[in-house]
């Protein structure tokens, strides 16, 4: 197993997206925002980070992270807790803008060159919060669970109780991405907050 610690410190000089790109290089300059641990029970997968993300260093520090601290029912002291809560995007860098405004997918080469090694170097993560098609297409496939992704994000998210059963250990929630942009989803399918937030809050209270 990989040294978790020089693997953070490989991440934080990586510059494969501009000089080794699978596709276009990255538009500006990288600047990887991951916070892996070798403590926390608690993993947050999410896509990759955004504007204010990439501007700060820091994951989350935007409207998007407030609703997901609010979802998890934790404040900001508890989910900047390193030892407790890690957080490994699936794209560390901020991927661009496409022609409409809207953050690009997250980049190719962070899950092709140091997902696996990383999740290798974290064996304690007991939780899962995949927020986003791509987190959850690569959970799921990771742990043998290929077969919950359903054909939407909205169907791998509906069907949340049985890929929870399914991944014991460690214990997988399918999420919806916290963005604002999503609030007519939330409006759409009240069960999330009303069946899977409940039981998301327990279990992650539970691991703190």
């Amino acid at each position: 197993m990989e040294d978790l610690a020089s693997l953070s410190q490989a991440i934080a000089a990586c510059r494969i997206c501009v000089e080794q790109p699978i596709r276009r290089p990255l538009p500006h300059e990288p600047r990887p925002v991951a916070w892996p641990s070798a403590t926390a029970r608690i993993l947050i997968a999410g896509q990759a980070p955004g504007t204010r993300v990439h501007a700060s260093g820091r994951p989350f520090t935007d409207p998007s992270g407030d609703r997901l601290r609010s979802w998890m029912g934790v404040d900001e002291t508890v989910f900047y807790d390193r030892d407790r809560i890690a957080i490994v995007p699936m794209g560390f860098c901020f991927p661009g803008l496409d022609a409409k405004g809207s953050d690009l997918p997250p980049r190719p080469e962070c899950r092709a060159t140091w997902h696996d090694r990383l999740m290798a170097a974290m064996p304690q993560i007991e939780l899962i919060l995949a927020v986003g098609a791509t987190a959850q297409h690569y959970h799921l496939a990771r742990l043998g669970l290929g077969h919950l992704i359903a054909p939407t994000l909205t169907a791998t998210v509906g069907n949340w109780a049985a890929v929870l059963q399914a991944s014991a250990q460690p214990a997988v929630f399918a999420m919806p991405h916290p963005s604002w942009r999503n609030s007519g989803w939330l409006k759409r399918h009240p069960w999330f907050e009303a069946e899977l937030l409940p039981v998301l809050r327990r279990r992650i209270a539970a691991r703190l």
